[in-house]
């Protein structure tokens, strides 16, 4: 007797999803508070500040040192996830340039080229960007709160201030994408919410081998 697979499938368990709320929770406050300085309104206080008590720059340091533990935190209790995403990241097969070359048509269609990753070719590249650019942050603000002045300070500032720059654009564009506002990435959304479960469809169009692994561990009988 065979039983019919549900029509959703779970992505993402509950501990993957907290981790990454408070990751992207923590990401978008030190975005706005580093921004408001780094535009130059530190005498103005932003509406976090005004909300909080807090200066800018108080919030920005506090939320930086929250970042950095939850960070360390995901990497020591979830290492599994974190070696998943890590080895998937850096595997690249050739199959992967066709994917990349229709992508920017598959954004609208839909008819993304297949691929064999736990992630497509396009997050395994926004993953890495992403690693490097938030180590940096981290590294460069533990050195500006270390250092009050000189060379060196102006060294981890500069290298902080690119850093930003570098990275809001790659947030930018993952908040989009994982919107699924785009007709190609629609209802990819529920793998971070709502349970961690999307419709069938949706991870069929995505991350097809990764749903037919799945597919055949739920097939496969438990160890005894």
């Amino acid at each position: 007797m065979t039983t019919e697979p549900r029509r959703t499938v779970e992505r993402n368990n509950a501990r993957t999803r907290w981790l990454h709320a408070a990751v992207y929770t923590t990401v978008l406050v030190l975005l706005l508070t580093g921004w408001w300085l780094t535009l130059g309104q530190e005498g103005r206080p932003s509406p976090l500040s005004s909300l909080t008590g807090w200066s800018d720059a108080e919030l920005h340091t506090a939320i930086g040192w929250v970042f950095a533990g939850i960070a360390l935190l995901g990497m020591v209790v979830g290492w599994r996830a974190a070696r998943t995403l890590l080895t998937d990241s850096v595997r690249f097969r050739r199959s992967d340039l066709h994917w990349l070359v229709r992508w920017p048509r598959a954004v609208v269609t839909g008819r993304f080229a297949r691929h064999e990753g736990h992630f497509d070719p396009g997050q395994r590249v926004a993953n890495l960007v992403l690693v490097v650019l938030l180590l940096s942050l981290v590294v460069t603000g533990i050195g500006l709160w270390t250092v009050s002045g000189g060379p060196v300070f102006v060294w981890f500032n500069r290298l902080h201030r690119w850093a930003t720059y570098l990275v809001t654009p790659v947030i930018a564009g993952h908040i989009l994408i994982a919107s699924g506002v785009l007709p190609g990435y629609r209802g990819v959304w529920r793998a971070m919410h709502l349970g961690g479960r999307l419709r069938r469809r949706d991870a069929a169009r995505v991350w097809p081998a990764w749903l037919e692994r799945k597919d055949d561990d739920a097939r496969r009988p438990p160890e005894r």
